[in-house]
């Protein structure tokens, strides 16, 4: 066991600062720590690197499991493929390799390597970010990060493999859409730092278009955009038919958006007139054109759970849209595809609805909506996408003991193959190491808050156990493969996560009941998640460890300051948790609509009901937490970390610590990584540091583990 000497935290000064706001004094002793490279944040950050290795490095059984969450991880990944005629591409990582890479398999079966990013960069620190090829497979643009950040765009010749553009800085994540003849396209570009306030370079973004060959920073033209908010964001598409460029729009972290529509044949000028489809409307719109020349909109406006709306695209305003398929009001729909074909007697609409967590695929008529059959998945498990092309549907599906799987459907015999699964998933055990129960816990409003528990088959009374949660942003936590839960299942721990309100799992509704004035629920949700595994005999509280990550770090961190004796440890990755100047860092303007802001009297109050890092007091007792952050995170600045750890270690220096791992605070952050994609070894770092902490914390025997 460790000595009470390895947490003999750094002294952190604290500061005599205080703000004052609409009546509030809010102090923040740790602001010194916003700022990464002064002199006194390196040695404060160096002395904790040492504390983190010191705690965890040597942690029993943590070489073991990080080389069994290595063999869970390493099983590889294939996406579903991207048809440009008679070719198609497709991302693929085989067994042990750090990054996936980009294919193209031709009409002769033959495959050849496009795009590897260890290729780019053997370090691993470089990611491939996106890739769209344009509509004849002759040219593709694809996007790169260095380090979490940095990103740029580059043109790829298909034929010869050179790069005949680029690289455009400035457009991280950018959708493309490419112009017939495959000269130009438009795309999505911040204004360069020199036009925007210091600290904005992440946002006041613009649609170009841009003409392969040409400079992007002198002869792109500006096409929609100019008198939008710094925060909002564009999605782009061209029509089927190549003639209607398709333009949405969203402000920050807002749930609804607003759809264009432009004629691009009308005048021949790069800089179309769009007509608005949907521009006032609180809900969120989908467009896709059918090769019937129709407008087809998935969306929630007048339904939280969604639906298919269609209208002419001459006439595309709401008030000419009529329903195909109407909201189904027990379950979500996520996925819609055409398939339009000759070989077919009729054109077909696939619909992929969420159903109580779990996935399934109808087949309609596409002209009247009409049910005919379903499509049956391999067991109760996700999809993740359904595409289209033709009389043949390509779908990924996954659930919690199965990688993902591309599955093929052909709509003329109704039969479903596997297309490709992971090229190492025969290493995988034929036997899950559990079962997966369904839980409701009674939220204190009397809500019925969905739980998803993966215990191993053997268990005997309450184990030691990790609940996950997230809620927010509209965004639904899905029963997938997770080489996490895997690994601590068979190591003997149950695994739950918790629905909380504020996520997408109920429609629009859960998640504006978890957001903006409503976000205490979405903790107070999560309370009673625990309290239920406690009650149901799952788990204890000396046995519990919580665990969120980005909106999730938030949810967990405000958890730990407010029922701290529930909880014995947390895992706190990629936190935000200063709620008062979350605005001045990172995304952080974007997601106003989600939190609120503190420059609103009202909104203040919010947020200083529930902010982590302002209700944590010198007296207080908390819970083990094990902050994880990477020094390139552009999204969630980790600085939040960095004072929340600072305040929560000025408490545990105040007390006595009563044995050599309770109430410990670590802070593990890495170089080279950003807020999502990174290499594999980084991954399987992460996770294992992050399992070992747990079992510690609750006494999980890793040594003895299968």
């Amino acid at each position: 066991m460790l000595s009470d000497a390895h947490f003999t935290y750094p002294a952190a000064r604290r500061q005599d600062i205080t703000e004052e706001r609409f009546g509030h004094s809010i102090a923040d002793p740790y602001r010194w720590l916003e700022r990464p490279d002064s002199e006194e944040t390196r040695a404060w950050l160096d002395q904790q690197d040492r504390i983190r290795h010191a705690a965890i490095d040597a942690l029993p059984g943590r070489d073991r499991l990080s080389s069994h969450v290595k063999e869970l991880i390493s099983v590889g990944a294939v996406g579903p493929p991207v048809w440009r005629g008679t070719r198609y591409f497709f991302m693929n990582r085989e067994p042990g390799q750090e990054h996936a890479a980009l294919f193209i398999a031709e009409e002769d079966g033959s495959r050849r390597l496009l795009l590897d990013p260890m290729k780019l960069d053997p370090t691993g620190h470089t990611t491939l970010d996106s890739w769209y090829p344009d509509h004849t497979g002759t040219r593709l643009t694809y996007q790169v990060s260095v380090n979490g950040d940095n990103s740029s765009l580059h043109v790829l010749d298909i034929a010869s493999g050179a790069v005949v553009d680029g690289p455009i800085t400035r457009c991280r994540n950018s959708p493309i859409a490419w112009l017939p003849g495959s000269d130009a396209f438009y795309y999505v570009r911040s204004l360069p730092g020199s036009a925007v306030p210091e600290g904005e370079e992440h946002y006041h973004r613009r649609v170009y278009m841009h003409r392969v060959g040409t400079d992007a920073d002198t002869d792109d033209v500006l096409v929609f955009g100019a008198e939008r908010s710094k925060t909002t964001s564009y999605g782009l598409a061209l029509a089927v038919d190549g003639r209607r460029l398709i333009l949405t729009a969203r402000t920050g972290a807002t749930h609804h958006n607003e759809v264009w529509l432009a004629d691009l044949t009308t005048d021949g000028s790069p800089q179309p007139v769009f007509t608005a489809v949907q521009s006032k409307a609180h809900a969120h719109t989908r467009p896709l054109v059918g090769r019937d020349g129709q407008l087809y909109l998935h969306t929630d406006h007048d339904a939280p759970h969604g639906r298919l709306a269609v209208t002419d695209i001459e006439n595309p305003q709401p008030e000419n849209w009529r329903d195909l398929l109407p909201q189904d009001p027990d379950a979500k729909l996520e996925h819609v595809a055409l398939l339009e074909s000759p070989e077919l007697t009729r054109p077909l609409l696939l619909a992929g609805r969420n159903r109580h967590t779990f996935s399934e695929i109808a087949v309609h008529d596409l002209a009247t909506g009409e049910h005919l059959h379903d499509i049956d998945l391999p067991g109760a498990g996700v999809v993740g996408e359904i595409r289209g092309r033709g009389h043949e549907a390509w779908i990924t599906y996954t659930d919690p003991f199965t990688p993902p799987t591309v599955l093929h459907w052909d709509a003329r015999t109704r039969t479903r193959t596997v297309w490709a699964s992971p090229p190492g998933r025969q290493s995988l055990p034929e036997q899950p190491p559990g079962a997966v129960h369904h839980l409701n816990c009674t939220a204190s409003d009397g809500t019925q808050i969905p739980v998803t528990v993966f215990a191993p088959h053997s268990r005997r009374g309450p184990l030691p156990t990790i609940l996950y949660g997230y809620g927010g942003f509209g965004l639904s936590l899905a029963p997938a493969y997770n080489p996490e839960i895997l690994a601590w299942v068979e190591a003997g721990g149950i695994y739950a996560v918790a629905h909380v309100r504020g996520g997408d799992e109920g429609g629009t509704q859960w998640h504006a009941a978890g957001a903006g004035a409503n976000k205490q629920t979405s903790i107070d949700d999560f309370h009673a998640t625990a309290e239920g595994l406690i009650q149901g005999g799952w788990t204890t509280s000396s046995q519990l460890v919580i665990s969120g990550e980005s909106n999730g770090g938030l949810l967990v961190g405000a958890a730990l300051t407010q029922r701290p004796g529930l909880y014995r440890a947390v895992l706190c990755g990629a936190p935000v948790l200063d709620m008062v100047r979350y605005e001045r860092f990172g995304l952080g303007p974007s997601w106003t609509a989600e939190y609120g802001s503190a420059d609103v009297e009202q909104e203040l109050e919010w947020l200083m009901s529930y902010s982590p890092y302002h209700r944590v007091t010198p007296e207080g007792v908390y819970p083990s937490v094990l902050f994880s952050v990477s020094d390139g995170d552009a999204m969630v600045d980790p600085m939040h970390a960095r004072k929340m750890c600072a305040a929560l270690q000025h408490a545990a220096r105040r007390r006595p610590i009563p044995d050599d791992k309770a109430g410990v605070v670590i802070l593990r952050r890495e170089p080279g990584a950003g807020h999502g994609a990174r290499s594999m070894s980084l991954i399987v770092g992460l996770l294992a540091d992050q399992l070992a902490f747990a079992a510690w914390q609750t006494g999980l025997p890793l040594d003895s583990s299968a």
